[in-house]
């Protein structure tokens, strides 16, 4: 599985912002693909994404990071072993040197980091799952679909990011997916008979304008209702909340209405919106820097639910150990472009699975064509994925391939 090419080349995000896809060519003729996504709420730990500046595509152009592909890593990579995925990614991290990925692109890495495990799968004669999880790749995700966009998701009066049901009581993905569709489709209907927005947003939710946050999860559960499922039994709700927009010093300041919080109200509203809501799940509910106030809520809830870390965690191995001496959270969110690259994001769902954390793979709110989350989902066998709404091809891109998987293995 010697590299004998390396290039990359411009393409376009979800949302019409430049990104990266790189293409990796073997001796034995294969070639193998990968592409960087990007997100609109980001932890500040993240890998770093390297954009142009200037004028042109209003700063956000990915000329640079395509040099370095073209030039530097290509140099570094050619002659090596695509098999050898760890090795490569040690590679990519030493030629880059920087601690968040900031010099060569967290962008450009990963994306050179997917392709040579595509190069690698589709050389081998394998399933991009099967090549990343070996023969215990067998369990599909439950999906979260994002239905209900608020924060810096929508320009509306929502403060909570995202609101999405989790179809948990499905016996298949195939049924998983029905549950979601058939509530997002009367979910569309009732909020258009109320004459509210059901215009779509980044990850194909709707952006409704309510006078409160609770009403997007009392439409929710009339929707799963009037789609003939029981909430709390077939469909539960569950919150990414992106409290990190919310940090203002010692407390929280939501950033549309201007509400200020002390850490313990803010976890006393989460204990009253858990008692009146099927809610299965509650993500980010505090700062990015507040593993005290994520170990409280653990304490007070996670009995109950998941508390899962993102903004806290960033896919980063040395901040969920931090977290793990605290008992900060009991779940994890996985976004590959976080960390930079495909081995890195394995050994950090690895920790979490020996600690006993639920694993959410997910995408961003950018996001390409590339089906690779899907893989990684079934490869490390994590509890659940998140895609985004049943609704727009890049999300349904990853949902589709999941479809497909589930009919390969079973």
């Amino acid at each position: 599985m010697k590299i004998i090419d390396l290039c990359a080349h411009q393409i376009f995000d979800s949302r019409g912002v430049p990104t990266l896809e790189a293409r990796v060519a073997l001796k034995d003729g294969t070639v193998g693909v990968g592409s960087a996504p990007s997100g609109a709420s980001t932890g500040s730990h993240e890998a770093r994404e390297l954009r142009d500046g200037g004028d042109a595509y209003q700063g956000k152009g990915v000329g640079r990071a395509i040099e370095n592909v073209n030039g530097p890593i290509r140099e570094a990579l050619l002659g090596m072993d695509a098999a050898l995925q760890g090795r490569i990614d040690d590679r990519l991290q030493e030629l880059d040197g920087s601690a968040d990925k900031s010099r060569l692109g967290g962008n450009a890495l990963i994306a050179v980091s997917w392709a040579v495990a595509d190069a690698a799968a589709r050389s081998a004669g394998m399933e991009l799952y099967q090549w990343l999880g070996g023969a215990q790749a067998r369990q599909l995700p439950c999906p979260m679909f994002n239905v209900v966009n608020g924060g810096r998701h929508a320009n509306n009066n929502l403060e909570i990011q995202e609101f999405m049901f989790v179809p948990s009581g499905a016996d298949s993905f195939h049924e998983a997916m029905r549950m979601g569709s058939e509530c997002y489709h009367a979910l569309r209907r009732l909020l258009s008979e109320a004459g509210l927005s059901t215009a779509v947003g980044d990850e194909g939710g709707f952006a409704p304008n309510l006078e409160r946050d609770e009403q997007a999860l009392e439409w929710m559960v009339r929707a799963i209702e009037a789609a003939g499922w029981k909430p709390g039994e077939d469909v539960c709700l569950a919150l990414d909340c992106a409290a990190a927009e919310w940090a203002d010093g010692e407390g929280y300041r939501q950033s549309k209405s201007g509400a200020r919080f002390q850490r313990g109200e803010m976890i006393e509203f989460y204990h009253a919106l858990a008692g009146r809501y099927p809610l299965i799940s509650i993500e980010d509910p505090l700062g990015e820097e507040d593993f005290e106030g994520f170990r409280e809520i653990t304490d007070a809830l996670g009995d109950d639910l998941m508390i899962v870390g993102d903004d806290l965690f960033t896919t980063n191995a040395e901040r969920l150990f931090r977290g793990l001496a605290l008992g900060a959270a009991n779940a994890i969110l996985i976004k590959p472009n976080q960390i930079g690259t495909v081995s890195e994001t394995i050994e950090t769902v690895q920790l979490a699975r020996r600690n006993a954390y639920a694993v959410i793979v997910s995408h961003r709110s950018g996001e390409t064509l590339s089906s690779a989350i899907a893989d990684l989902a079934v490869a490390v066998n994590a509890e659940y994925i998140k895609a985004g709404a049943p609704a727009r091809g890049e999300r349904l891109a990853k949902y589709n391939r999941l479809l497909e998987i589930e009919d390969r293995i079973f």
